[in-house]
């Protein structure tokens, strides 16, 4: 094997650019640094095609909208393993749009196979044994250790390999058709929000945040405010700064001085010292500020919920009988619009989110039967 090639200036990568444009199929991977900051960023972009590896600096290069036209090619096929977060966080940062994917893992799930994970495919298809030590590094600190860089090069280095071989393990079992439609939604996948904008009703994803009282759901939002001000200044994680369980008890309990503080579990000394004066500050205007509310969801109406449970049940029971997860038969949006927007027509089914012609002809009839027997039920 080939040490991988560097490329870290706008004249390296624009070579990669016209070399990967010869190729009719090229693996793709990722590396980021959201366990390190507080906003994350791609910090290294992997490219492999059948006889090189090539290794993008995404900290070094400023300008990378040269890739745009490889991603976007829908005559050329990116091939990738879990997709979903390497779309969102290349859209998010580059606002790259995408055609022709492959994505492994979806096509190993597609395939019923056991285990999905890279490491474990490539171990048990290709006795590869992939060291996994370098997952949580932090892809953007330079330089990249030499270990870093043989982690980062084997996560792309036998993707095409495997892709050849589950196309043809696709065709034999008759789902080629299904898991392109997946890799096409994967396509479609929206950017991912951007990194570090807050969010101002995010304190109520804290576990527990709903069971609070008004007043005290505003001592959550104020210290959630001050957990998030603090990592955007140290550049550090949230969760690196405080845990939610510790926002919670701080909500509920209403600390007024250190010793209070002190008394709580969840706070250990040096972060009472770090933290300390600077979260009763923002308590005590929060016992004076107006109660917080959760915010008011419109509820489904209960037909939309029924046929929401009798699609998911319908859903689940194919898939028991494929030996695959619930989600390869059709995926959480198309069940979703199934519910609300309920189809009486094959026309009808065509209008249906991620729902796909392979899906429509081969699950269509079923559909459309069942939810005609429900609207048929006496309430």
């Amino acid at each position: 094997m080939n040490a991988p090639i560097f490329i870290a200036d706008q004249g390296e990568l624009a070579g990669l650019v016209h070399t990967l444009g010869t190729c009719d199929a090229i693996a793709v991977d990722t590396e980021s640094n959201s366990l390190h900051a507080w906003r994350e960023r791609v910090c290294l972009i992997q490219f492999s095609t059948p006889t090189a590896d090539y290794l993008v600096d995404a900290i070094a290069i400023a300008d990378l909208s040269s890739l745009a036209s490889i991603f976007a090619n829908p005559h050329q096929q990116k091939i990738f393993h879990a997709a979903e977060y390497d779309v969102t966080c290349l859209g998010r940062d580059y606002g790259f749009s995408f055609a022709n994917l492959f994505d492994t893992m979806s096509a190993a799930r597609t395939l019923g196979w056991p285990q999905v994970g890279l490491a474990a495919i490539l171990e048990t298809r290709f006795g590869v044994t992939l060291n996994k030590a370098h997952q949580k590094a932090d892809w953007a600190r330079r330089p990249l250790t030499p270990e870093q860089i043989d982690y980062a090069r084997h996560d792309t280095h036998h993707l095409v390999a495997l892709r050849d071989l589950q196309i043809d393990a696709l065709k034999a079992a008759g789902c080629w058709e299904e898991a392109q439609e997946d890799f096409a939604r994967l396509a479609r996948l929206p950017a991912g929000a951007p990194a570090g904008v807050p969010d101002p009703v995010a304190f109520w994803r804290v576990k527990g945040a709903y069971d609070l009282t008004p007043p005290q759901a505003a001592i959550l939002q104020a210290v959630h405010a001050f957990r998030e001000s603090e990592a955007a200044r140290q550049d550090r994680p949230p969760f690196k700064v405080m845990d939610e369980a510790t926002l919670l008890a701080l909500a509920l309990h209403a600390p007024a001085s250190l010793d209070d503080l002190r008394r709580l579990a969840r706070m250990p000394p040096p972060q009472i010292q770090r933290y300390g004066r600077g979260l009763l500050q923002v308590i005590a205007g929060a016992r004076t500020a107006a109660p917080v509310r959760p915010p008011v969801t419109e509820r489904e109406p209960d037909e939309v919920r029924d046929r929401y449970d009798r699609l998911r049940l319908w859903r689940k029971k194919r898939a028991q009988a494929r030996g695959v997860e619930s989600d390869v038969i059709l995926p959480k949006t198309t069940i979703r619009d199934l519910s609300r927007r309920p189809p009486t027509t094959v026309e009808d089914l065509a209008q249906i989110a991620d729902f796909g012609p392979w899906r429509r002809a081969t699950y269509g009839a079923e559909i459309l039967a069942l939810l005609a027997a429900d609207a048929a039920t006496p309430a």
